[in-house]
């Protein structure tokens, strides 16, 4: 079998780059403050009950709030919205801090403004998955009213919706 067919980390990241997701911020309420994260793992899992799933890793600064955490904030991102989903995704960043604009929402869980939709869950399972967690809530808030079009990630960056 040639060498670019084993199963290796960089085979994984070449063949998502070329899927196309939708990007969405994660948000949870920790001892410190608001954590949040950009995540394109969004995922729909059931409609009765109303479940969805994201992962995390496990090495990452928001992980030991999702890990504690009794809800989580899901947002989708709007086109508009690439310096917020970079903020989100960029290591040390103050992402709460100006420009952002949020607030407290349901169950105390930090709810960015200005995002396409969102979603609050109750976390109803953290399950291991190598270096993450894929974690599910079932929906008890949610909003989605507002206008746009999707922010996408593709090719390592963040992208338009084309028609």
């Amino acid at each position: 079998m040639p060498a670019d067919l084993l199963a290796t980390p960089d085979l994984l990241r070449s063949v998502f780059r070329r899927h196309a997701a939708g990007v969405a911020v994660i948000t949870a309420r920790g001892e410190a403050g608001p954590v949040g994260f950009t995540a394109t793992s969004l995922s729909s899992v059931s409609a009765e009950p109303p479940l969805l799933s994201f992962g995390v890793g496990t090495g990452s600064s928001s992980w030991p709030a999702i890990a504690a955490a009794d809800h989580v904030g899901v947002h989708i991102l709007g086109e508009h919205q690439q310096e917020l989903a970079a903020t989100f995704a960029r290591s040390g960043a103050d992402r709460f801090g100006p420009p952002t604009a949020w607030r407290d929402g349901p169950e105390g869980v930090p709810v960015l403004d200005g995002v396409l939709a969102w979603l609050v869950g109750r976390v109803v399972a953290r399950v291991p998955a190598g270096d993450h967690r894929l974690v599910l809530a079932e929906v008890v808030h949610g909003d989605p009213t507002g206008t746009g079009r999707p922010l996408l990630y593709h090719q390592g960056r963040f992208q338009r919706l084309g028609d």
